[in-house]
């Protein structure tokens, strides 16, 4: 009777333990997926707060648009090459002021690093991103540094002219995912003209 008792207990115990460890591996899934989630909608929610422009989202993935502004205004600095001065007067935080970027000249271009100036991000057949900039050339610029313009200055390598000083190399290492983020951005942004 014992035995048995003992035995009923160790299968009890083991359905419990099993159980309670499917429940934890199951539990540890979906608390990933809610972290990358949250993680994901706290990011949007603070690309949009500080998007320094008026955004517009005719036929856009609002969430894709919030997340490239976090990363182009929070972790990619695209801002400090592609904006010309990157900052508003009385609102450049080096001197100690508080951040206020130039939103009239926003990523428009015109930053000069010796021989080489920064292009315009901006949407504008002529002086900005092209209308016919496909997903996969941006893709292609972004992780080869290979200059679809062929806009002087440029330093031929071989057959092919690389971008200099955009840091491409740094950038080709992002997922599609987030590269097709940032190329909504931007094409969410107003078009602009360089500042000087």
């Amino acid at each position: 009777m014992v035995s048995r008792k003992i035995s009923v207990a160790v299968i009890v115990f083991g359905i419990a333990f099993a159980s309670a460890i499917a429940g934890a591996r199951e539990g540890r899934g979906k608390d990933k997926d809610d972290d990358d989630k949250n993680t994901d909608d706290a990011r949007i929610s603070q690309g949009f707060e500080i998007a320094p422009v008026a955004l517009h989202f005719k036929k856009k993935d609002r969430d894709l648009v919030g997340l490239g502004s976090y990363i182009v205004n929070a972790q990619g600095a695209c801002n400090d090459c592609h904006t010309n001065p990157p900052f508003a007067t009385g609102g450049d935080p080096h001197l100690g002021e508080p951040t206020v970027i130039n939103s009239t000249h926003y990523l428009a271009g015109g930053m000069a690093f010796g021989p080489f100036i920064s292009r315009n991000l901006t949407p504008d057949v002529t002086s900005g991103l092209p209308a016919d900039l496909t997903f996969e050339k941006f893709k292609l610029v972004i992780r080869t540094g290979i200059d679809l313009r062929n806009d002087p200055p440029h330093v031929p390598s071989d057959s092919l002219d690389l971008l200099q000083v955009m840091p491409w190399p740094i950038y080709q290492g992002m997922t599609d995912h987030d590269l097709l983020a940032v190329y909504k951005y931007l094409s969410a942004i107003p078009h602009a003209e360089p500042g000087s």
